[in-house]
Parts: C-alpha cells; structure tokens; sequence
C-alpha cells in the first residue's frame, strides 16, 4: 500500500483538505490507536548522498522534487527529523567558500550546479515547512572515497600534503595537525552562521577503519613530531578528543541552540578489552577508531549520540539487543538514540515475537530503556523505498501519531504562548489561527518560536496534551485547515522554541 501525505492519524472527523504551503498545514488524522508511541521521541532518518548516483545524474528540478517526494515519504512514515549528507569527503552540498562542489551532486569535484541552487538551503526550507528537524551530515577527516579520485591541483591536499595521509587507497585530513582541527571547525562555524539547521551530525569515521591485511601506520611521522612520550593509541585519541571539544564550542559560540550529534560505532569496548565494555566481539570505538565516546559524554561535548546498532538482535559478535542496554547503562549526559538499519530488520524473523521481522522488538527495546529517546533509520532510502513494508509497518503502527523531538537546554524556560487563538472561514474554507511573537531574522535567539502544536479533543473527552494521539498537526506556519465544526470540540495550541521547549497551551472551543 503506497501511504500519502492525507494518511489518517487519528479517529476524528477532521479531513485533510489541502496544504496551504505559505500560509497553513491541514490537520491530519490517525487510524491506527498506538497507545505505546510517547509524545516526545526523535525519529530521524539518515540520508546520505556518497555512494547515491541518482542526484548527479538529474537536473535542479529533478533534485528538487525528488528531495521533496523523501521528505514526504519520511514524514509519512512518522519521522520528524531528517540528516542530511552536506559534506562527504572535504567537498560541498551547500554554497562554500572554502571547498569545492561536490562530485556527488554535480558529477565532478568542483563543478557548479546548473541551474544555480543551495541543497542545504533548499532541504532546510523543506523540511521546516513540513515541520521536521534538518540535521546536517558532515564527515570530518575523509578527502576522498577510493584511490582513483583525482583532486585538482590548486587542493588543499597538493598545497600542504603533510596535513594529510593514505591508508586503504583514500586520503584524511591528520588528525594531530591543530590547523586540521582549526580548519575543520572553521568549516562548522561557517555552515552553523549562514543555515538555519538544527544539528551538526558527525557519523563514525574519526582515524580510519582498519584493515587486517594493513594495518595502519600512516601517521608515523607525525607521530614522530608530535606524540611526545605519550602511548600512541592515546595520542590518537587525544587528537580526536581535541576536535570534539573544539567543534563542542564552535558551535555553542556560534548558536547555542545548535546540537551536535554523533552516530558512533555500536560497540565502545568488548567486555574482552575493558570490564566495562560489552558482550560482544567486534571492532572497537575505543581502540580501532580511537573514538572515546564515554569521555566525550562525561564532559558535556556532545549533545547526542546515535550508536549504530544495525545488526540482529541476538548476533553472536554484535547483539543489538544488549548493546541497546549496554548504551542506555553508559550514556548519562548526552541524549540516546538507537541507530537502527531497515533492511537487516526486515529481512530477519523473530521468532521469540512471532513476528517476520524485528521491527516490533527493537522499537518496543528503544522505548523500555530509560535513557533513550528515540530511533534514526539507516538508511532513508529504505524507508521511503518501503523495503519489506517498513514504511507500512512505521505509518500504522508503530510511528502512528505524532511526535515531539524531545527538548534541550533549560527545560524551566518556555517560549511565549499563542494569542487570539480563532476560527476564521476563508474561501469556504475553515481554518484555525493565531497571533505569536515575530523572530527577528537578523538577530536569531533560542527562545524564538519555529514551530505550533495543534491538539484536538471532542465534547466530553479529556483534556490532556500528554496524549500523542490528541496531536493532530506540528507546524511552522500560524494557520491549520479544519473540517471539524462540532460544536463542543476543543482545539488547543502550543509553541515550540528552537530547543523544543513547549509553551503553556491555549484553548478554543467551538461554539
């Protein structure tokens, strides 16, 4: 069954209408009573452009609606957040002035979309109006993707070639080079000043992943130079860690209300290396990647993290169904979310649930651990391609009602309420709406209000805006097309801040 953007959300009598883009968004409705889905719950989906031919290979109009058409697949899916690729490897999705277009989009390093257009900019837009987060994907450390990418000569890579090294026929920015870790924020500064996104999201490649036929000693010589007598798994370390910190305070100097995220490896530590590590048998963050994720929550660095759990739940080497309980028992800062991959999901039987697939155990795991706030789907793709009929299964079930990302920040500050909340009748057509306080474009600030809740109740029912299954729209625009003219039915409206923080509500009944 191919879902539509008028699935029905809720057992009510309001009908879609029609989408307003630049002035409202109708009211949805549910048909599904999922009473186990929160109110508050992250639901992102990754969507990365390495390795996706299809954008290079279409015109600025062709991008265009096909961003538009996953976008609207993810939110009919129940998503509420999006991360975007911008940045794969040292190259552009965005207007920059320090690196060059992207091969990925355009088909060659360098080259100028044409007609001239912003991806970033656009996606931004796009997922804002549709009342989604924009997460914006950057890889760190990777210049290119195989040895057989050609850089121009005028690349940083041929200017200064001792800030970078090889390994497995790719080449890294080095890590243990401070004008590396300079440069790299400078890249962050520029994208968290000039786009109006909501997270800077870091996936898990910091030194390269290893390969057993060679094993990596590609930065000696700056090892040689700057390691010093400290152990050199450390060192690494060390490097990594000055970056995270770094990129911690670019950012919040920057815009304090911009997370940042990272989507580690899904195993820190095997219980084999570390007393405090996991029952598994795999790769490592700690000592393969020299990712120290648990040092990183502990001071406060980053603002969430998304292991990647995308293997079965009870892997021998990898179980995910541990691992969750393993991530929820060490991360006690940051806010969880589980990385979760669609096709080995789908394509795996349950049988301790009686189920085909394990879709239904790991979202119910995510939301039985007590630290963990919500799921990102690897990859998008699957997700609007409806491999095996996650997209089904994630509409009617389980990602039936809508969700608010959960709130960071001083959670004792709320954004100013609605005011003359009404019902107004504009070409036939009903609509509900609302005055609110104006951002100032120019001089942006956390408390600004980005986007309204809309919850709806009938004559006698309960009032209680806890109950995800009373929301019937989350948008950025001031305005909702009803259907709904019972007399006796509650409407109540609520602002979200750019950290998610929920307004006091405001009531109108119809009379």
């Amino acid at each position: 069954m191919k879902l539509s953007t008028t699935i029905l959300r809720r057992l009510t009598l309001v009908l879609v209408i029609t989408f307003i883009a630049s002035i409202s968004t109708p009211l949805t409705a549910q048909t599904y009573d999922d009473t186990f889905a929160p109110k508050r719950e992250f639901r992102g989906a990754w969507l990365h452009v390495i390795g996706q031919t299809q954008y290079q290979n279409m015109s600025t109009d062709e991008c265009q609606r096909y961003i538009c058409s996953q976008l609207d697949m993810l939110l009919d899916a129940g998503c509420n957040a999006v991360i975007f690729q911008i940045r794969p490897c040292a190259d552009a999705l965005y207007a920059s002035e320090y690196e060059p277009w992207s091969a990925w989009l355009t088909g060659k390093r360098g080259r100028k979309p044409h007609p001239m257009w912003d991806p970033l900019q656009f996606v931004i837009e796009q997922a804002h109006d549709r009342g989604m987060e924009l997460h914006a994907w950057l890889n760190p450390y990777r210049v290119t993707s195989s040895a057989k990418e050609v850089l121009p000569q005028d690349h940083l890579v041929n200017r200064e070639p001792h800030r970078f090294f090889k390994y497995n026929g790719q080449t890294f920015f080095d890590p243990a080079y401070e004008e590396n870790r300079q440069y790299i924020c400078q890249i962050v500064s520029d994208i968290v000043q000039r786009y109006d996104i909501d997270a800077i999201h870091m996936d898990d490649y910091f030194y390269p992943y290893p390969n057993s036929k060679s094993p990596f000693n590609a930065d000696k010589a700056s090892y040689a130079k700057f390691g010093g007598d400290m152990d050199l798994a450390d060192w690494r370390r060390d490097n990594v860690n000055r970056l995270i910190e770094m990129l911690h305070q670019t950012i919040k100097k920057t815009k304090s209300w911009v997370r940042f995220g990272i989507s580690p490896f899904g195993i820190w530590r095997n219980i084999s290396s570390d007393p405090r590590g996991s029952q598994s048998n795999g790769l490592e963050n700690y000592d393969d990647l020299y990712a120290d994720v648990l040092l990183w929550d502990e001071k406060g660095w980053v603002d969430y993290f998304v292991p990647q759990l995308y293997w079965q739940l009870d892997l021998k080497a990898a179980p995910s169904r541990s691992l969750a309980r393993w991530w929820n028992d060490h991360i006690l800062n940051a806010h969880l979310y589980i990385g979760q991959e669609v096709k080995r999901t789908m394509d795996t039987a349950d049988p301790g649930n009686n189920d085909d697939d394990e879709l239904d155990t790991k979202i119910r795991l995510s939301r039985q651990l007590d630290r963990v706030k919500g799921n990102v789907w690897w990859h998008g793709y699957w997700v609007t391609g409806n491999y095996n009929g996650v997209a089904d299964s994630l509409a009617l079930k389980h990602q039936s009602t809508l969700a608010l990302p959960h709130a960071y920040g001083d959670l004792s500050i709320r954004p100013h309420a609605v005011s003359n909340l009404r019902r107004i009748k504009v070409d036939s057509q009903l609509r509900l709406t609302w005055d609110a306080a104006q951002c100032d474009e120019e001089n942006p600030k956390e408390t600004d209000i980005v986007r309204y809740v809309v919850y709806q109740f009938f004559e006698g029912e309960t009032i209680d805006i806890s109950d995800p299954q009373t929301i019937v729209a989350i948008t950025p625009h001031r305005q909702v097309v009803i259907s709904e003219n019972e007399p006796g039915t509650t409407y109540i409206v609520t602002a979200l801040d750019r950290l998610n923080r929920e307004s006091a509500p405001v009531t109108y009944t119809l009379r």
